[in-house]
């Protein structure tokens, strides 16, 4: 059965930054190893090598930052949950090296405030909220119409830290190295509230948001671990284990995306019975595409109604509109999900007489329950049916398998399950020409239509720049 709180919750408390110097100390010393070892000590399989790009970008931001001369955010891509190491190894390591290099002093640290969810500390712990206050972080709650407290901390922190300051504008992690999701617009406004403040207190300071690409890759693909996750897949499913066998490389990969494909196949088949079923959702997709449309496409229609009938199924719950793109609905449903369980109506839960206390219980648990939908299709979000094809890597069949397998987890009911490690990787970081935000400043003061135009073309921009880095 999937995993349900059973009991009415408290409600969120904010977490404030604290930055601590003895615990950035300490993390920095243990970086290496975090990256190596993170999730599972026992298994050396994490980032074994970082290759960084156009660091001397960052360590003139840096030194202009450290004079007063600049304010600057960085948008960093989130493809895997590993890229805040990622981020901090470029901060904490190759920012101060390039600097020596060039004869440039910095003052200590080089670090930058955070933003970060406030689901985490749900999964992980209270433990992670302690830890990453004392690292300069902050959450945000992703979804809510308006989190005061969260943007009022973001806009001060950016025009007023002494920190620069860290955003992953796609919101949430992807699991592709090479595909960037649609890019939330939360960056672009801090950037202009950012102007607008530093305007308001006579302050010359330009604003930058500098874009930097995150991508991983294999150091030595092992295709027998794939063929092992595989295998493990397909048994999960109740299907029979394929073996790949003695073949040369193009066979295997086409071996490889056909045991993929299957796979793919099987699970949307089990997931479109499911809602059929038991929530009344009809799955017509195959009758309205045009007979001349590939499988791959016939696959990626089928996906985009599971998709849509699995959100259906918790909004119709929550009591709301199928409305917006799937990342904004699923943001919305993860916020009413949070109304239900994290009591703001009731805080004080030990007051409430049995029955009331009941009542509470009873439907924190259905609402936890019902959230599964959403985090299903969350999963799901940036996978294609042409992803593979296109250019069939290691890299490509490593993530579309592991985003299967986190499905499939799910589905048992499994909590935080340590996802299988395929090999050493290494995380190449490029950092992006800065684009500067006062210069747009008179276009987005012109009007409120102005300023909605302005927000999007930075978004667009923004977003367009993360793509080209991709290689």
């Amino acid at each position: 059965m999937p995993h349900s709180i059973q009991q009415a919750q408290p409600p969120l408390e904010y977490i404030p930054q604290h930055f601590n110097l003895a615990v950035y100390h300490i993390t920095k010393w243990a970086l290496p190893v975090l990256m190596r070892f993170r999730t599972r000590p026992w298994l050396p399989a994490g980032i074994a090598e970082v290759e960084t790009v156009n660091v001397e970008r960052l360590v003139n931001l840096y030194q202009q930052f450290q004079a007063g001369k600049i304010r600057f955010l960085m948008a960093f891509r989130h493809p895997e949950v590993d890229d805040p190491l990622c981020m901090m190894y470029l901060l904490s390591q190759a920012v101060p090296k390039v600097a020596r290099q060039r004869g440039i002093l910095l003052q200590y640290p080089t670090h930058s405030h955070f933003i970060y969810d406030r689901g985490m500390t749900l999964w992980a712990g209270d433990w992670l909220g302690w830890f990453f206050s004392r690292l300069g972080g902050f959450p945000i709650h992703r979804g809510k119409r308006l989190d005061k407290v969260g943007m009022r901390t973001a806009r001060d922190v950016f025009a007023n830290g002494q920190l620069p300051i860290s955003v992953a504008p796609e919101g949430a992690t992807n699991g592709h190295s090479e595909i960037v999701s649609p890019l939330e617009p939360g960056v672009a406004h801090m950037g202009f509230w950012c102007v607008e403040d530093l305007l308001k207190a006579n302050r010359t300071e330009e604003v930058f948001i500098v874009p930097i690409c995150n991508q991983y890759r294999y150091i030595n693909p092992s295709w027998a671990k794939l063929d092992w996750l595989l295998g493990k897949l397909e048994a999960d499913c109740g299907l029979s284990v394929q073996q790949v066998g003695e073949s040369n490389l193009v066979e295997r990969e086409k071996v490889f995306y056909e045991r993929l494909f299957r796979l793919g196949q099987h699970i949307l088949s089990q997931m479109e019975q499911f809602y059929a079923r038991f929530y009344h959702q009809s799955t017509p997709v195959t009758t309205q595409i045009d007979s001349s449309a590939s499988r791959n496409q016939v696959l990626e229609a089928r996906l985009q109604t599971v998709l849509d009938n699995s959100l259906q199924a918790a909004e119709q719950f929550f009591g709301l509109e199928s409305q917006g793109t799937i990342i904004e609905r699923c943001r919305r449903l993860e916020s009413a999900s949070w109304d239900d369980i994290h009591r703001k109506d009731l805080p004080n839960l030990h007051a409430l007489s049995p029955m009331e206390r009941g009542l509470a219980d009873w439907i924190a648990e259905e609402a936890s329950l019902r959230i599964l939908h959403m985090r299903l299709v969350e999963s799901f979000v940036a996978v294609t049916g042409t992803y593979v094809q296109q250019k069939p890597t290691f890299e490509r069949f490593a993530e579309t398998s592991l985003i299967l397998f986190d499905v499939i987890a799910r589905i048992k009911g499994e909590k935080n399950p340590a996802r299988p490690r395929l090999g050493w990787r290494k995380s190449r970081l490029t950092v992006g020409e800065p684009i500067s935000v006062t210069e747009r400043w008179s276009a987005y003061q012109t009007s409120r239509q102005g300023a909605r135009r302005a927000v999007n073309d930075m978004t667009q921009d923004l977003q367009m720049a993360l793509e080209k880095m991709i290689c």
